[in-house]
């Protein structure tokens, strides 16, 4: 629980001191996978290649999803919340992939509204996400 504390704390405070690049934004998506990893008992290989549009149709992967939403702090009241995720983008992402970045995030906005389990509703959301800009689209 302790680390689990320590990375939120990290994700808050990265996310205040300025926007990331890319290459940062992905390093510290290391820290989640492995949280989340280890949270959720998933095995790696099933989760490797979302960033690349590889989406598991898997409870475990659509968990795994979910907690990396959660550490990145884009749920509240166990639902995915567009503000919160505008506002991360806004904060962390670079200047060049805030906008794309966020018109997906608009486009994908209601997807969650379909499903009451947060796991499926974190997963639909990303898979759209990706299948509307994988340019852009990262991933832990």
């Amino acid at each position: 629980m302790h680390r689990l504390c320590v990375l939120a704390l990290f994700v808050v405070f990265v996310g205040q001191a300025c926007a990331m690049t890319r290459q940062q934004l992905k390093n510290s998506g290391k820290m989640l996978r492995k949280n989340c990893l280890t949270k959720i008992g998933v095995e790696e290989d099933m989760i490797n290649g979302i960033e690349k549009g590889k989406f598991i149709e898997d409870k475990q992967v659509m968990c795994y999803i979910a907690c990396v939403y959660q550490l990145t702090q884009v749920v509240k009241n166990n639902k995915l919340n567009y503000e919160a995720s505008m506002k991360q983008v806004d904060m962390m992402y670079p200047p060049e992939m805030k906008e794309p970045v966020k018109a997906t995030i608009e486009l994908c906005k209601d997807v969650s509204k379909k499903y009451k389990d947060l796991c499926e509703a974190s997963y639909w959301t990303a898979k759209c996400m990706y299948e509307n800009d994988p340019k852009n689209f990262i991933f832990a």
